[in-house]
């Protein structure tokens, strides 16, 4: 009896363990990365979700053209060992902004890269439409931590060599879900939102699948990165960005507010249990957002459902994880 106790408790742990590598999410994350270093954290947790099995990370595309912004991303995802992994950037009109602390510069002088500027990497939209043709119907999570620059020229993008179908067929067929970190609700003014407003217009008035929107107010006080910057077992890029920016400012003395990692986690784990959904659509006005409740509508934003302090403390755990 005890013999075949011992066998069904491993068969199940087995099969639950399958079915969560079976249902990792495969994920195109969109990042401005560079005026704000909550993006690095977002990374990270991005590589930690994957090595659990629980994310297929598909690239990492960049909606600022800054120059370091793409060396900046082949740093993390070499020293979270997939060096590999598709990197984009917008060849047309787009933000070209740094980071004031210049952290980025401090990550290039340290680690190993082989990408030196954003100019050398591919076009945002020829990885999209290559990456979305190739895996299967309603499979991808996008997930926005940046400008919409990138998302509005690929529902603009014409049938090319990777796929016959428009850029806004593309996406209803091949994507599940956007999950942004845009706007402030019920109602804000964000700058993810604003510095590229008629992309985000576009996107959010035509994107063709659910979207889930974390606004500015979920992140704002979900501060991250002290404990990893004082865990002496913890080293590597993440946490010498936030130890090098951290005391830079003064609304960082408890930590960096979690906007981008928030976002990361609720793209690959859902929601639930962190948060609940509130039901309806955005309404843009210029760089300003609204928000109308409707109980048919294919777009949610979150509310709180955990205290800060829990998020925070999943949150650093990830983001402290190496390889």
């Amino acid at each position: 009896m005890k013999f075949l106790f011992i066998c069904l408790f491993t068969a199940m742990h087995f099969l639950i363990y399958s079915q969560r590598s079976l249902h990792a999410v495969p994920v195109i994350l969109d990042t401005d990365i560079g005026p704000d270093y909550d993006d690095v954290g977002a990374v990270a947790v991005l590589h930690a979700l994957a090595n659990k099995g629980e994310a297929i990370p598909l690239a990492i595309l960049a909606s600022n053209k800054n120059e370091f912004v793409a060396p900046t991303i082949n740093v993390l995802n070499t020293f979270f060992g997939r060096p590999d992994l598709p990197i984009g950037a917008p060849k047309g009109k787009a933000a070209n902004i740094g980071a004031w602390q210049k952290w980025p510069q401090m990550l290039l002088s340290k680690y190993p890269h082989t990408i030196t500027s954003t100019a050398e990497v591919p076009d945002a939209i020829n990885i999209y439409r290559k990456i979305l043709s190739q895996q299967p119907d309603h499979s991808v999570t996008i997930v926005s931590i940046g400008f919409l620059t990138n998302l509005s020229n690929l529902l603009n993008s014409k049938p090319d060599q990777f796929s016959k179908l428009t850029g806004s067929e593309l996406v209803k067929r091949k994507v599940t879900k956007l999950v942004s970190m845009a706007g402030g609700f019920p109602k804000g003014r964000e700058y993810n939102l604003l510095i590229d407003s008629t992309a985000s217009a576009h996107v959010f008035n035509n994107w063709p699948t659910p979207i889930i929107f974390s606004g500015f107010e979920i992140g704002k006080d979900i501060k991250t990165g002290l404990g990893l910057v004082h865990d002496t077992l913890v080293s590597g890029p993440v946490k010498d960005v936030f130890a090098f920016c951290i005391p830079k400012a003064k609304e960082d003395r408890a930590g960096r507010s979690s906007w981008d990692e928030t976002t990361v986690l609720v793209a690959i784990r859902g929601a639930n249990p962190y948060f609940s959904l509130k039901r309806g659509h955005i309404i843009i006005h210029g760089g300003n957002n609204e928000w109308k409740d409707d109980d048919k509508g294919s777009q949610y934003y979150l509310t709180k459902l955990m205290s800060d302090e829990e998020i925070s403390a999943i949150l650093e755990k990830y983001m402290k994880m190496q390889q």
